[in-house]
């Protein structure tokens, strides 16, 4: 078949894209970043706006499925996020129809669900976002919502954080810590349950919404890894990999929570809200639904997961060194986190 990437040039894109051309599918992305990856002769790669409709009706020409993993991730303003996550989902979802594509995958987030009372959460608890991040994701899934009874079949995802080969971003400031020898600040006793995933099980997700049956798929799903156990334990594992002896180290949530506010405020903190107003908390999501409809599997845990980003950090540290952005292929700038390294 044929496939629509959109965001293509980003982490989870690049990782797509890999499953599909191994699995001998055809594949055109879309994004608006250059495709600078060995992969690029064997795609075709387009440098284009999700907002352009001209744009991204040219695109679907002759394509069967779009997966939909373009986003303005939370660093990006307000505007950039709403434009992109709800107008540009709009005018994918359009052109799909449209063009009568068979299947739509959107990419939507465990964002949606914003900071729990329960858990595990289930896809048919309710939706209350955080920040203007978690509110555009809960837009987008409404407009895919809609496109469904327009006839379009459309299954949406909703994946907790996932990592792996490619992925920087706030992750990347955890593993600059462990790769210096540091201990590692956590936000609370790290006593909770954070389920993380690896964007391989990721991927392992999106194909089955693309090859399944129609009836099928043509739902929502959590995803996420099936072990995990508190967030101390699972990030020391990345500490003992680096071999310095360092631990992770708990601070009291609240005071923390209130200087990350203050340094936000200022622009001088990589996190934002949804971050460390629930990195001491309790989040993961109930995975039986995708388990018993898609025959999901994951195939990492949590501590794995960690373990086989890290790897890839080492390796590859001399290509991203000294950059940095807002996206999850770059690291983001530390702020006053750098400062705070020096005491650990």
């Amino acid at each position: 078949m044929k496939f629509l990437v959109t965001g293509g040039s980003g982490f989870l894109g690049i990782n797509i894209i890999r499953e599909l051309l191994a699995k001998g599918h055809s594949v055109r992305s879309l994004d608006l970043l250059l495709f600078e990856y060995p992969e690029a002769s064997q795609i075709e790669a387009i440098i284009g706006d999700i907002r352009d409709k001209d744009m991204v009706n040219k695109c679907m020409e002759g394509i069967d499925i779009v997966i939909h993993t373009a986003a303005a991730l939370p660093l990006y303003t307000e505007k950039e996020i709403f434009s992109t996550d709800i107008d540009g989902t709009r005018i994918v979802l359009d052109a799909t129809l449209q063009h009568h594509g068979k299947r739509f995958i959107h990419i939507s987030s465990t964002a949606v669900y914003g900071i729990p009372d329960h858990h595990p959460l289930v896809e048919t608890d309710k939706l209350q976002g955080v920040g203007p991040y978690g509110k555009a994701k809960i837009m987008a899934e409404t407009l895919c919502e809609e496109y469904r009874v327009k006839g379009l079949c459309v299954p949406i995802i909703r994946p907790k954080s996932f990592i792996g080969p490619e992925r920087l971003g706030v992750f990347a400031l955890f593993y600059d810590w462990a790769k210096d020898g540091r201990n590692f600040p956590m936000i609370g006793s790290g006593n909770n349950r954070y389920q993380l995933m690896d964007v391989q099980d990721m991927c392992d997700a999106i194909m089955l919404c693309a090859t399944l049956p129609e009836a099928t798929v043509n739902d929502t799903f959590n995803i996420g890894a099936k072990e995990f156990t508190t967030m101390k334990e699972d990030y020391q594992a990345v500490l003992d990999k680096a071999g310095f002896g360092k631990k992770i180290i708990g601070f009291p949530a609240t005071p923390l929570i209130w200087t990350l506010r203050v340094l936000e405020f200022f622009h001088m903190s990589p996190l934002y809200k949804w971050v460390y107003e629930t990195a001491s908390e309790d989040s993961f999501v109930s995975i039986d639904k995708a388990q018993q409809k898609l025959g999901y599997n994951p195939k990492y845990s949590n501590k794995q997961a960690l373990v086989r980003n890290y790897d890839w950090y080492v390796a590859n540290l001399k290509e991203f060194e000294g950059k940095s952005g807002v996206t999850h292929r770059v690291p983001w700038k530390q702020g006053a986190l750098g400062f705070a390294k020096l005491f650990f």
